[in-house]
C-alpha cells in the first residue's frame, strides 16, 4: 500500500458522531434511478448541511437588503452581517485584519483579482512568473494572458512520477528576472500536498511574492496565512459545505494598498468627478456593485459549522478514508492510480485499461455513484502522465467507508461491461 496523507495524521476523535454528522446533509438522502445517491464529486463542489440551508432562508427571510450607506434596519442588519462573515473567514485563516479578506465570486476571480490588480501594475517585459505542473487551469490561463499582454516569461516546475513537485526544479528556476510565484496548495486532480511553507521562503529571500490557491486545501487543512506567511491566498466556498458563486481573496494589507482595482463600479470609490476617482480603503477597493451578500453570510456559516467539528478532525477522518480506498483500488487488478505522493488529501485519479474514464463515470452512475470524469481542468497533468483524462473519486467527512465498497463493486461492473 503507497504512505497516504502523513502530513494531515491525527487521532480521530471519538467523541463526534459521524453517523450524526451525516445526517445533516439533507441530500445524501437521495435516490438516483431509486439506488442510494453515494456522493465522490467533493472535489468539485461539496455537499451543503442543513445548518447552513437555514442560515440562508433566515438571511432571506428576515435580513435580506443591500448592504452599506442606507440606514434604515434591514440595511443596517444585512450590513452587520457581511461584515460578520468577513470576520469569521479572518479568524479561520489567522489573518491579521479583516480588511485583508476580500469577497469574491470564488478561486478563479480571486487569481484573475490579483493578476489584473498586481500583475497588470507591477509585472514588465522580460519578467518571469513561475507556476508548476499541478496548476489548475485558473492559476495558468490568466498569468498566461499577462505573460502575452507584457512580455514576460512563463516558467514550470516539473512533478515526479508519483506527482510531487521536484522542489530543487523550483529553486533553480530562480534568478534576477523572477517577479512572481503561482503555487497550488493542493492538486485538485491528485490530491498531492505541496510543501508550500519552504516554497514560500525559498521566494521571499529572492524578494519575490507568492499567491497560493487553496481551493483544495482549505476544506481539509488547517490554514494559517501568518504562518506560511503567503502574500496571497484564495479559496472558494462551494468546497467548503457553503454556497456558489463566493469566494475570498486574502493578501496582505501593503500589498492590497499597493495594488490596481480590478473592477470599477459602486461602493469601491471614496468620491468619483468626470476628472478624477478616489478609490475607497480595503477591502471595498476590490468589491465593485453590490456583493453576494446572502452567498458571503452563508459561507461564514459553513465556516462556523467546520469549526465546530474541527478541520483537524475532518482532516484525519478522511485521511483514514484515503488509506482505505487506496488499498482497495491497488490491489485491483487493471486499476492504476495516477498520483501516489506520500501527502495527500482525500482524492484518487485513476484509470481502468482498456475504459475510458467518461465510460466508467456513466456505468458508476447507474449505481448512483458520483465522482468526476476528465482532464479536471489540469490539463498538463495529464499530459504529463500520458493519459487523457482520469476518473476521480474525491472523499470528504460525510462519507462511509461502505460508500468506499460500493465504489470498488462498480469498478468491477465497470470491467465485466467493457472487459
Amino acid at each position: 500500500m503507497n504512505p497516504v496523507n502523513t502530513s494531515l495524521k491525527s487521532e480521530i476523535s471519538p467523541s463526534l458522531d459521524w453517523g450524526k454528522i451525516r445526517a445533516d446533509f439533507p441530500i445524501l438522502q437521495l435516490k438516483i434511478d431509486g439506488k442510494p445517491l453515494i456522493y465522490l464529486d467533493n472535489a468539485a463542489s461539496s455537499q451543503m448541511p442543513q445548518q447552513v440551508i437555514d442560515r440562508l432562508v433566515r438571511y432571506q427571510t428576515t435580513q435580506h437588503a443591500n448592504i452599506n450607506r442606507a440606514v434604515h434596519y434591514l440595511s443596517e442588519v444585512a450590513t452587520m452581517e457581511y461584515h460578520n462573515a468577513r470576520c469569521k473567514l479572518q479568524q479561520f485563516i489567522n489573518a491579521r485584519e479583516d480588511r485583508e479578506v476580500i469577497f469574491t465570486s470564488g478561486t478563479t476571480d480571486s487569481i484573475n483579482l490579483v493578476m489584473h490588480g498586481y500583475g497588470r501594475k507591477f509585472i514588465k517585459a522580460g519578467d518571469e512568473i513561475i507556476l508548476t505542473t499541478l496548476e489548475h487551469h485558473s492559476n495558468i490561463v490568466p498569468w498566461q494572458m499577462l505573460a502575452q499582454e507584457k512580455g514576460a516569461k512563463i516558467r514550470v516546475v516539473p512533478i515526479n512520477d508519483k506527482g510531487e513537485l521536484e522542489v530543487d526544479e523550483y529553486e533553480k528556476l530562480f534568478n534576477e528576472r523572477t517577479k512572481f510565484v503561482g503555487l497550488i496548495h493542493v492538486s485538485n486532480a491528485l490530491g498531492t500536498i505541496n510543501p508550500i511553507k519552504h516554497m514560500i521562503d525559498f521566494a521571499h529571500r529572492h524578494g519575490v511574492p507568492v499567491l497560493i490557491d487553496g481551493a483544495q486545501a482549505a476544506p481539509h487543512i488547517t490554514i494559517d496565512v501568518q504562518a506560511l506567511d503567503c502574500d496571497f491566498y484564495a479559496f472558494s466556498a462551494h468546497k467548503l459545505c457553503g454556497p456558489t458563486g463566493v469566494g475570498i481573496l486574502y493578501g496582505k494589507a501593503a500589498l492590497l494598498e499597493a495594488m490596481q482595482p480590478f473592477k470599477g463600479g459602486g461602493d469601491m470609490i471614496a468620491s468619483v468627478t468626470f476628472e478624477e476617482t478616489i478609490y475607497n480603503t480595503i477591502p471595498h477597493k476590490f468589491e465593485a456593485g453590490t456583493p453576494p451578500i446572502a452567498a458571503a453570510i452563508g459561507f461564514g456559516a459553513a465556516i462556523e459549522y467546520l469549526i465546530d467539528i474541527g478541520i483537524e478532525h475532518i482532516a484525519a477522518y478522511e485521511s483514514s478514508l484515503l488509506a482505505y480506498a487506496t488499498e482497495c483500488l491497488s490491489e485491483m487488478p487493471g486499476v492504476k492510480i495516477i498520483g501516489t505522493a506520500a501527502e495527500k488529501t482525500a482524492v484518487i485519479s485513476f484509470t481502468i485499461d482498456g475504459v475510458h474514464p467518461h465510460d466508467v463515470g456513466t456505468i458508476l452512475n447507474q449505481d448512483g455513484i458520483a465522482v468526476r470524469t476528465g482532464h479536471h481542468c489540469a490539463q498538463p497533468i495529464m499530459q504529463r502522465f500520458n493519459v487523457p483524462a482520469t476518473s476521480r473519486a474525491s472523499f470528504a467527512f460525510y462519507n462511509k467507508r461502505t460508500e468506499v465498497d460500493a465504489l470498488v463493486t462498480g469498478i468491477k461492473t465497470v470491467q465485466k461491461i467493457f472487459l
